[in-house]
């Protein structure tokens, strides 16, 4: 009987190891599974959530199963883990954990081009941040004046330049903002600005400029001849009757024919109405847009007209009769076509 007693310890002992090694390799087997989707996805963090909201953020960008996992081991800081995160695929769950307990985010890409207005500029960071647009047009307007970078609100939009930039996602709209301003004040450099003062212009009447050239042709050849087109009426005086300005003022950009009515809208943007550059940028200008006018080559030319063909470029003229017959096979050909 007492040896009976003595052995039944160690049965328990045996049973106890037992289990904690079938726990110890149920643990290290989720540990180190992999996450199974076929492609990264993003877990963000938002600021202020709670234990639980992290867990079903997890399960969420994760699935059930290994976001379950990545919860069961992540032991962080709500705050310190707010952020996002990119999660490849094959991903081990305890570096995933370990990632977001420290807090080591993964740089956002920002990519923006084809932007018309500062509405569609925010609203699209506002997408990749955790900022929203509204909060990101007062910070960045805010900064440009405190600056003075820009003398009014029209000219905001020829403070950023169309490129791919990274930031985190937790970055407050002010930081993004001042990144994107460093980025523009890099690109005028000394040389572009000798340049637009070469032509009588400034940094944001340049970019003005640039985004109605931009505007007036997808053909990147044809751009710096369009620019010294500009450049010609506006040193002579003339107004620059550019159609993509009735365009922006009517907030009608998809017109295919400017008709008498946008010819008469009230606008500072309307250049039929209203002689000189209009009072800021008609869309974000491009870096190619903004060298066609810094490095427009000279020429006459003071008229164009979209050509009879439709194939996107245009007949110049230097004088006004050779321009009227342009722009009567222009209305001829858009009549043809039933375009009104």
């Amino acid at each position: 009987m007492p040896k009976n007693k003595k052995r039944k310890p160690l049965w328990v002992l045996l049973a106890v190891a037992v289990a904690a090694a079938a726990v110890g390799a149920w643990w290290l087997r989720g540990a180190l599974s992999g996450f199974p989707g076929d492609e990264a996805a993003w877990v963000r963090i938002p600021a202020g959530a709670s234990r639980t909201q992290v867990a079903d953020s997890l399960r969420s960008a994760l699935g059930d199963s290994f976001g379950g996992e990545v919860a069961s081991l992540w032991s962080g800081n709500t705050a310190v883990s707010r952020g996002a995160y990119r999660i490849e695929p094959g991903e081990r769950a305890w570096r995933v954990a370990r990632k977001i307990g420290q807090g080591r985010q993964t740089p956002v890409k920002l990519t923006f081009n084809n932007i018309r207005t500062m509405d569609q500029l925010a609203s699209r960071l506002g997408e990749r941040m955790e900022f929203d647009s509204a909060e990101f047009l007062s910070a960045a307007d805010s900064l440009a004046r405190a600056d003075g970078r820009v003398g009014r609100a029209e000219e905001l939009p020829a403070m950023f330049v169309p490129d791919t930039y990274e930031a985190y996602w937790t970055d407050s709209p002010a930081k993004v903002a001042a990144m994107l301003f460093k980025y523009r004040d890099r690109f005028w450099s000394d040389e572009r600005r000798a340049k637009a003062e070469a032509l009588g212009l400034n940094p944001a009447e340049v970019a003005t400029l640039a985004s109605i050239v931009e505007e007036e042709s997808n053909a990147a050849d044809e751009r710096p001849l369009i620019a010294r087109l500009y450049l010609n009426r506006l040193k002579r005086g003339m107004p620059l009757q550019a159609d993509p300005t009735v365009k922006f003022a009517c907030g009608d950009f998809a017109a295919r024919r400017v008709t008498g009515a946008m010819l008469r809208e009230d606008s500072p943007y309307n250049t039929y109405r209203v002689a000189g550059l209009p009072p800021g940028p008609i869309r974000v200008a491009s870096k190619g847009a903004i060298d066609a006018v810094l490095d427009a080559p000279e020429h006459d030319w003071l008229y164009m007209c979209a050509k009879a063909d439709f194939s996107g470029r245009h007949a110049f003229a230097a004088d006004f009769a050779a321009h009227t017959r342009n722009a009567a096979a222009y209305r001829r050909a858009l009549d043809a076509r039933g375009i009104r």
